[in-house]
């Protein structure tokens, strides 16, 4: 059974991957954060936040960092 954490990393991930073809990077980082923002709680995104291991793809983590600093 995966954790919570593994859920949120698989799911960050294919939310990147979902949004990838919607132009310039810059384009589809801002759709990623603004999907994580609208979307998720606080919470989930802090523990995203805190992840430090590889397997998060870059957009999604570069996403969670936007919102973190907004």
């Amino acid at each position: 059974m995966k954790s919570q954490l593994e859920n949120l990393v698989h799911m960050a991930n294919q939310i990147a991957a979902n949004n990838a073809h919607w132009g310039t990077d810059d384009e589809v980082l801002a759709r990623v954060a603004n999907h994580l923002k609208k979307f998720w709680a606080p919470s989930m995104l802090r523990m995203l936040a805190d992840y430090t291991e590889d397997d998060l793809d870059p957009v999604a983590r570069a996403a969670v960092r936007t919102i973190s600093n907004a």
